[in-house]
């Protein structure tokens, strides 16, 4: 069983900036991707920005350019740094992670998701 906590969410003025961290914990072997998602208001959840775990990176239209994933393969960690924050970022952010477990001799795979953190952009 994995489990991610998330951090950094809050309160924030618009063209302010937040990171966002989610850190793995449990039997884990490795992980292959990571990606943080929102779900505003009333709206359906969306992917904001994934990494492989070669670094490879991909970013919702919405938020390039202003928003940065990045990871730390040693702490099991993703990071999201959202810059230039607008009202139309503000919603729960997950974090998700797939990967491979290890517990009592056998493998398994595993996908898993945060418990969510608020962002709210608003002056």
């Amino acid at each position: 069983q994995v489990q991610l906590v998330e951090s950094g969410g809050g309160l924030v003025q618009p063209g302010g900036s937040l990171r966002l961290s989610c850190a793995a914990s449990g039997s884990i072997v490795s992980i292959n991707a990571m990606g943080w998602y929102r779900q505003p208001p009333g709206k359906e959840r969306e992917l904001v920005a994934s990494i492989t775990s070669g670094g490879t990176t991909s970013y919702a239209d919405s938020v390039k350019g202003r928003f940065t994933i990045s990871r730390d393969n040693t702490k099991n960690t993703v990071y999201l740094q959202m810059n230039s924050l607008e009202a139309e970022d503000t919603a729960v952010y997950y974090c998700n992670a797939e990967g491979l477990t290890l517990r009592k001799g056998i493998y398994n795979t595993f996908g898993s998701w945060g418990q969510g953190t608020q962002v709210t952009v608003s002056s």
